[in-house]
């Protein structure tokens, strides 16, 4: 399965890299493929190190203006005009989305995948990985807007909250039929 991960390119402590690393070895032993944003800095290069190392393979989308510190090593690299286009690549390359821990650009990435998703542009699978209780609040905040009707669809329609890496990968696969 290719699963596009969202996450920060920053260098980030513990709480977040050990996580992430365990998560991506699973990814890597369970034969599935990265695909994401290209980066070979902070928690994107723990990721894709994790992935490799387990045996999977990398498909990054970088953008012109990142193209610098994309990974030399990717069995694939894309770079996007702009980050409209990387964001329409890496959906398109996808067969499930994982939002992890991240900054502005991630949240902009999870929110314009879950609009999609709203309105029925994708039926790819989507999880929220609470790294830590990250997303709590948002989980709050999401909660809020179905409760007094700002969502047409049920929100657990449009994400699956996983609080570690082995529930958002067994999620996954049993939305593709692999378990």
């Amino acid at each position: 399965m290719n699963i596009c991960v969202f996450l920060s390119a920053a260098d980030l402590d513990d709480r977040y890299t050990v996580p992430a690393r365990e998560f991506a070895e699973l990814l890597g032993r369970g034969g599935h493929t990265l695909v994401w944003g290209g980066s070979d800095r902070g928690l994107m290069k723990v990721v894709a190190d994790g992935v490799q190392a387990a045996g999977g393979r990398l498909v990054g989308v970088s953008v012109e203006f990142l193209a610098a510190s994309a990974r030399p090593d990717a069995d694939e690299m894309v770079i996007a005009r702009d980050l409209a286009e990387r964001k329409a690549l890496l959906l398109e390359k996808s067969d499930a989305i994982v939002i992890m821990v991240g900054g502005t650009g991630t949240l902009d990435e999870a929110t314009e995948i879950l609009e999609l998703k709203k309105h029925g542009k994708h039926t790819k699978p989507v999880v929220l990985l609470n790294t830590a209780g990250f997303y709590d609040g948002l989980r709050q905040q999401f909660q809020r807007m179905e409760d007094e009707g700002f969502l047409p669809v049920p929100l657990t329609d449009l994400v699956f909250f996983a609080k570690d890496g082995v529930g958002a990968l067994a999620y996954l696969e049993e939305s593709a039929g692999l378990q």
